[in-house]
């Protein structure tokens, strides 16, 4: 197992630095100019952020400087923010985007698997359709289509009980996660509940499922002994690229609930050609994302004791 994990983890930090390398040399093909005078870039900025990063040299020595400043943890000052460090930015509106994010992934994985059991058990019938209706509309609907209509639902409410149930925006409190959440995790919640339906339909029909039946087993504890466990590895495994859908997926949730989490600014330094919180943040993604693939393996492997992960990865 430790030699899988430390495998792993190289495979991830080449991961992360193709992912730095990409973004570094896509940025520089872009083009545009972060310092024009529509984005209020002062002179002394332009000089200082010139001679740190050797903007007036030549891309590869540039490249240079950005991966030792990389390793070191140092991503750089905002090209149009002054005197904001993009470390401070991450460390400021990441943890609001580890809030939303959590929130609706413990909602799609909840809902998901609950969903695709019911639908599993009464297989064929009226449930199973309608959960099957839902997830083809949650799966096919943009996230930001789910939002402008979760923002009209909550006016209306609020209008119709001349209090404010829910905030329609902004960032505070409880009430205003749980709405976005919900909205950020319904697509990957109806992919997952498709995912635990076909999962436990597989499982209902399997040799040590009967054999359980056939030895006079409740039905509640072959779900919870056999059923359950079994159907839910496929939904383990998918947890890793369903982080990455969440997060991603953030970015215009985010800017639709004017939530001043990470993803909003990322897309604000995209706009204006920032290329140290474009580069800083993607590789701070980059590395989370790997962080979490790699704790799903070992879930995986606690989940299901059969199951044991060698260097060679079988």
């Amino acid at each position: 197992m430790i030699a899988y994990i430390l495998k792993r983890l190289a495979y991830g930090a080449i991961t992360i630095w193709f992912i730095a390398t990409a973004t570094f040399f896509s940025m520089h093909a872009v083009p545009g100019d972060p310092f024009n005078e529509a984005k209020a870039a002062s002179p002394q900025l332009r000089q200082n952020l010139m001679a740190r990063y050797g903007l007036d040299k030549p891309v590869t020595e540039q490249y240079l400087i950005y991966l030792r400043n990389m390793l070191r943890g140092d991503f750089g000052i905002s090209f149009t923010q002054e005197n904001r460090q993009v470390n401070d930015i991450i460390r400021e509106h990441f943890p609001v985007s580890a809030i939303l994010g959590v929130a609706a992934l413990l909602i799609a994985a909840t809902g998901g698997i609950i969903g695709g059991a019911v639908a599993a058990h009464w297989h064929n019938r009226s449930p199973d359709r309608a959960m099957m209706i839902a997830v083809v509309l949650a799966i096919s609907v943009p996230s930001f289509v789910i939002a402008a209509l979760a923002q009209m639902a909550i006016v209306r409410a609020n209008d119709w009980l001349s209090f404010p149930l829910l905030p329609v925006a902004g960032w505070g409190g409880i009430s205003h996660v749980w709405v976005p959440a919900l909205v950020l995790g319904l697509g990957t919640m109806a992919y997952l509940a498709r995912l635990m339906r076909s999962s436990m339909l597989a499982v209902m029909q399997s040799d040590y499922v009967l054999t359980a039946r056939a030895k006079g087993l409740s039905d509640w504890q072959i779900f919870r002994k056999h059923q359950l466990r079994n159907a839910m590895l496929p939904v383990v495994t998918e947890l890793g690229p369903t982080i990455a859908a969440i997060t991603t997926g953030g970015f215009v949730v985010e800017l639709i609930f004017a939530i001043p989490g990470l993803g909003r600014y990322f897309v604000q330094a995209i706009q204006q050609l920032d290329y140290t919180v474009i580069m800083g943040t993607t590789v701070f993604y980059g590395a989370f994302l790997v962080l979490m693939v790699v704790l799903i393996d070992i879930a995986y492997g606690l989940i299901d004791p059969r199951i044991r992960l060698h260097g060679d990865g079988r």
